[in-house]
């Protein structure tokens, strides 16, 4: 496959220009010449030393990640962002990164996959930013209690239990999902009616909002969150005919 009928294929999937105005990443291809034949694409949660070295283990022609190099622009390629661009061009591997649109897809992203694993039913869009959704809700079929819950969440891709602030009831209904750092949207979670809020790392004001609204909150990590979406753009790549790769780095965080 061309480098550039893979990266038209993931910009409409994933509706790439819809986030350009209010994403601060530079989703799509930020590393690489698209004139050129790709046959091997790994996989990953961060564009990072580590990362892009298991890449070059497995003779990757792309590496797709959901954290990329450019946020907001690169006024000078220095430091960190010329170690990182050197490192892929002199292996001649290829980034695509996609951020926000990899959290809001409703079918593969971010959140959709947390809704997966939960089994939610009755789900609609979550998470708004500007005309566009970075999450999901749902309700379960039969209400779950925090702990049930907290052991779905802790069989992620992580290396610590997850934090639940558990305010809301006994048993949760509705659920609301926003990936990585999504404790900013926890008014518009209470304001709807939720039980809970899934997220993946939490600011000191939510124990407080939480608290006074009796709305649950579950932190479940922010990388373990956001594996979700980079293994279904995977599946879709070896649907593809694609030779691919996934590579864990667990951050911890």
């Amino acid at each position: 496959m061309q480098l550039v009928d893979f990266v038209d294929r993931l910009d409409s999937t994933l509706r790439t220009d819809a986030y350009a105005d209010i994403d601060a990443s530079a989703n799509g291809l930020q590393v690489g010449p698209p004139d050129r034949s790709i046959e091997t694409v790994a996989f990953a949660v961060d564009a990072a030393t580590a990362t892009i070295e298991a890449a070059i283990e497995v003779d990757a022609d792309v590496l797709v990640t959901h954290h990329g190099i450019s946020w907001g622009g690169i006024e000078r390629v220095t430091g960190r962002e010329y170690n990182l661009v050197e490192q892929l061009i002199r292996n001649d591997i290829a980034l695509y990164v996609s951020h926000l649109p990899l959290d809001g897809h409703q079918e593969i992203g971010n959140a959709a996959g947390i809704a997966d694993a939960l089994s939610l039913v009755d789900r609609e869009p979550f998470g708004a930013l500007g005309p566009e959704h970075i999450g999901q809700k749902g309700v379960f079929g039969t209400p779950q209690s925090p702990d049930a819950i907290a052991t779905t969440l802790d069989a992620f891709e992580r290396s610590k239990p997850t934090h639940v602030l558990a305010f809301g009831p006994d048993e949760l209904t509705d659920v609301a999902i926003v990936t990585g750092s999504g404790t900013d949207w926890f008014a518009e979670a209470s304001n709807t009616g939720v039980d809970a809020l899934i997220t993946g790392e939490g600011k000191q004001k939510v124990y407080h909002e939480a608290r006074e609204a009796g709305v649950s909150v579950f932190l479940a990590g922010h990388y373990a969150t956001e594996t979700f979406g980079v293994r279904s753009v995977q599946a879709l790549a070896s649907q593809w005919g694609l030779t691919t790769e996934y590579i864990s780095h667990p951050t911890g965080l």
